[in-house]
């Protein structure tokens, strides 16, 4: 297996496209700032907005945020009516969900056609998949992993993003360490940690600072939800998000200053991370 760099660091901005306030954050987070990446809703409200600015900026890298929870959904209510509600929204009972969809082979099989058409809507976008990471981290569920991980092969799915904080909470490692697994055995590059769990929301400059000056061996992703300042919430279940405070950390010459001096490989999933023998379907049955 081919090793990876000592110390590698992907900038990630997840919800690209669910509010011109996030992707104009985006933007200037990228080309001011230390942001290398983004996480595209595809089904989002300024979806194509996003995909405008995404055009404009070829050096940002793009994945599929895909949206299984507490959002739109790419289908049509009637082709996926065990899994939204009237408004073609996903909720955010997530335990419930995650029981629906494993033990009741008709609520999978209208989830494994929601998450193929949202590959389809990222491939006609026309950009490279970097990465592949959920809405609420969603991909822990094991039946939600092997549908992204069987139909993502089929979009050339090359890395997504493993959960893992370094202080991760106990109750999380076994499932953790199932994706991980899982992912080693489909051949899907990954990254070795994750910033950004235990603060989603309020990764702010002294966080980032904190986060750089103790960056471990491996490739990390700091992953943040910024957007300029606006009237109201960006959604009520992001009340509480620091979303200013976040793009502001990532426009901070602070921030730059250090990322630079910790001498790290920098980019999205695709620079930092070698591709990995794909494992054939049977071996994976």
């Amino acid at each position: 297996m081919t090793q990876s760099p000592a110390r590698a660091l992907i900038v990630t901005a997840d919800d690209f496209g669910l509010h011109p306030r996030v992707n104009e954050a985006v933007e200037r987070a990228h080309r001011d700032g230390i942001l290398s990446a983004a996480s595209l809703m595809v089904a989002a409200p300024a979806a194509r907005d996003a995909l405008e600015r995404a055009r404009r900026m070829p050096s940002l890298r793009v994945g599929l945020h895909l949206v299984l929870a507490d959002g739109n959904a790419m289908l049509p209510r009637e082709r996926i009516a065990s899994l939204v509600d009237a408004r073609g929204r996903f909720g955010d009972a997530m335990a419930r969900d995650g029981a629906r969809f494993f033990f009741l082979p008709p609520v999978r099989r209208q989830l494994a056609r929601e998450i193929r058409a949202q590959f389809d809507a990222f491939a006609a976008t026309g950009l490279t998949l970097d990465h592949v990471n959920t809405h609420k981290h969603f991909h822990l569920h094991p039946t939600v992993l092997s549908l992204i991980v069987e139909i993502g092969r089929d979009y050339g799915m090359h890395a997504m993003r493993l959960p893992r904080e370094v202080d991760a909470p106990l109750l999380l490692r076994p499932w953790i360490a199932l994706v991980k697994s899982r992912l080693r055995r489909a051949g899907i590059a990954h990254n070795d940690y994750v910033v950004g769990m235990a603060r989603s929301g309020q990764m702010d400059e002294a966080a980032l600072l904190a986060a750089v000056a103790h960056l471990p061996p491996g490739v990390g992703e700091i992953y943040l939800h910024p957007a300029v300042p606006g009237e109201g919430a960006i959604t009520s279940s992001m009340r509480d998000y620091r979303h200013a405070d976040e793009l502001d950390a990532l426009l901070s010459p602070r921030v730059a200053a250090a990322l630079a001096a910790a001498n790290v490989r920098r980019g999205g999933f695709r620079d930092v991370l070698p591709a990995r023998p794909r494992a054939n379907r049977e071996a994976l049955a």
